[in-house]
């Protein structure tokens, strides 16, 4: 048995169809815009707040990361073109706009592990590119401290040991992978860098 429909009745769902999916692309770009725009402003005000702060010997002896509002400080890694803010805490909003520091690890300059977390696919998407021996800078009110990375992995995301600390200076970077896969990620692409004295 057939169905037959009349063809205005079809073209006007299709019309419809049509301007569904129109509004949801322009709404999904104008998301993605936001997010860009947002990180963006984030990062360069927070440049500027370190900056300003970072030029006063007063707040050398401040408490750090309290008299920034949040913000640690600065990561760079010059080979890769990377320069951003590093804030307090890994939820969505702080992961939105800047790299997090994990809390529970170490701050840079201390003995211990120094964690930080990033998207892959906004101000962590260089790592893919990382290489034994490059440098990380990371600047605190306290000072500038340098690592040197010695390993990239990758590992499941339940393997927390990465961040356990060893007795030494270190810094662990951690982001999702694969770099160019569309939603969750299954695994974690980790870096490991050592304080270079």
């Amino acid at each position: 048995m057939r169905v037959a429909m009349p063809r205005k009745s079809i073209r006007r769902i299709l019309r419809w169809s049509q301007a569904a999916l129109l509004a949801a692309a322009a709404g999904l770009l104008g998301y993605c815009g936001f997010v860009l725009a947002d990180t963006w402003i984030f990062q360069r005000q927070a440049g500027r707040v370190f900056d300003r702060l970072h030029l006063q010997p007063a707040a050398l002896a401040g408490p750090g990361v309290a008299a920034m509002g949040g913000l640690v400080g600065r990561m760079e890694i010059p080979r890769l073109g990377i320069s951003v803010a590093i804030a307090e805490g890994t939820d969505g909003a702080t992961l939105r706009r800047a790299a997090g520091h994990i809390r529970g690890t170490a701050l840079p300059g201390r003995s211990g592990n120094v964690g930080i977390a990033g998207h892959r696919d906004t101000l962590f998407r260089p790592l893919r590119n990382i290489r034994e021996d490059d440098v990380i800078t990371l600047t605190t009110l306290q000072g500038e401290y340098r690592y040197r990375v010695v390993s990239a992995r990758i590992v499941s995301p339940s393997d927390v040991a990465v961040l356990a600390p060893d007795g030494n200076e270190i810094l662990t970077l951690v982001t999702c992978y694969p770099f160019y896969l569309v939603g969750p990620a299954p695994d974690r692409f980790i870096v490991r860098a050592e304080r270079v004295t």
